[in-house]
């Protein structure tokens, strides 16, 4: 049985993801937790505490999938397929907390706030050095690491804001989308560049 800071937390994120985290009040998220106001603040020093408490727990979890799904692996292609669908999954299987974490930011203290961008450029560098591995192997083309990474995890981040639990394709499929597009797009781009830059190894790869 979940304990009562769960249950809060739990309400809150249906709340937040229903009606934003400005238009819900506490009084909302304990009538929902079936407690009184003044319970809340046992539990969550604020209304903003308990929005940090989400996306703090969000983005740890985020982070601890990335790294456990890339441990054991060897190869760049192999790395960059498991990142990106990973990414996709967690974003849908988990779409009312990510779709917290890219709208409702401005709702934090300046000192919440920094503490989740830090956490967020500790998952963008672990995707900036895939892209830069894949680069420096010749499996990816001469490319912008920083931006390019900001580009791909925003493309697949967005399903959060649209996905339909009830739609035609599962997570998995969709993930599946995302992830070669990626990843052909990565390989088209070393093609498409000069023969010294993919070299003998990445030619190879991207002609597969």
């Amino acid at each position: 049985m979940s304990s009562m800071k769960d249950t809060i937390k739990s309400i809150a994120i249906e709340l937040f993801f229903k009606k934003g985290y400005f238009a819900t009040s506490i009084s909302e998220i304990a009538k929902g937790s079936g407690i009184q106001k003044a319970s809340i603040y046992y539990h969550y020093r604020s209304k903003e505490d308990l929005l940090f408490s989400i996306l703090k727990a969000t983005m740890d979890d985020l982070t601890r999938y990335l790294k456990n799904n890339l441990a054991g692996l060897d190869d760049i292609e192999s790395k960059i397929r498991v990142a990106v669908h990973g990414h996709v999954r967690f974003h849908l299987e988990r779409q009312k907390e990510n779709f917290i974490a890219n709208s409702e930011l401005r709702g934090l203290t300046s000192e919440h706030y920094r503490a989740i961008v830090e956490k967020r450029d500790e998952y963008e560098r672990i995707f900036q050095d895939l892209i830069r591995q894949g680069r420096e192997e010749g499996i990816f083309a001469d490319v912008d690491v920083k931006i390019l990474s900001y580009a791909i995890l925003t493309l697949c981040t967005a399903g959060a804001s649209w996905f339909n639990p009830g739609g035609r394709l599962t997570v998995d499929e969709i993930a599946d989308i995302y992830e070669k597009f990626i990843l052909n797009g990565l390989k088209q781009a070393c093609e498409a560049s000069a023969p010294s830059r993919c070299g003998a190894k990445g030619m190879a790869i991207c002609k597969a």
